[in-house]
């Protein structure tokens, strides 16, 4: 996304224990908005040491489904059993992002998406999770709406950028502010 908005960046992995922070947060009844901005700020932090005096963007998703929170599923026999879940129902999908500069936060974005998968059969589940492979694996839902996981939603309600994972309008607009992106 952020090439695609001509955005030059370097990729850095941050080396967090993602699942470790979602059960703690949980525990404490945070939300899944507040999941979502604590993890990009932790992976955002985990790198900016790295980079003194420039930005540095780390971001996250959630998926919350009637009040709990999916991760992505370890396993295909996990990732049909978030599509069966997920099936005929309504999850929300909130994406966060958080940009360190010198180690302080500088800016802070979160957008929400509300989604609808449509009433399947199992033998469509299996056939989607059959032609897709691990790629199922790659986010919570078991679905990349980018590909063949358009098939299985009914409506769809908020920003594609949300939906792939960031919240880029508000992204831009700060950096564009900042004077990192022409106005």
């Amino acid at each position: 996304m952020l090439e695609a908005a001509g955005i030059r960046f370097q990729i850095r992995p941050a080396d967090i224990d993602e699942d470790k922070t979602k059960r703690a947060m949980i525990a404490e009844g945070a939300s899944a908005a507040d999941i979502a901005a604590a993890l990009a700020e932790q992976k955002a932090r985990h790198v900016a040491l790295e980079f003194p005096g420039r930005l540095v963007l780390g971001s996250d998703q959630v998926l919350q489904h009637h009040g709990g929170i999916l991760s992505k599923p370890v396993d295909r026999a996990a990732a049909l059993d978030q599509l069966k879940l997920l099936r005929g129902a309504d999850h929300a999908l909130v994406s966060s992002a958080c940009i360190l500069l010198d180690g302080k936060p500088v800016w802070r974005g979160s957008d929400t998406a509300r989604l609808t998968m449509r009433h399947f059969s199992d033998d469509f589940a299996n056939s989607y999770l059959n032609a897709v492979g691990d790629i199922a694996l790659e986010g919570p839902g078991a679905y990349r709406i980018e590909g063949l996981g358009s098939q299985l939603f009914a409506r769809i309600d908020g920003s594609h950028f949300t939906i792939l994972g960031l919240p880029l309008p508000a992204l831009l607009d700060y950096l564009r502010r900042e004077g990192v992106l022409m106005t």
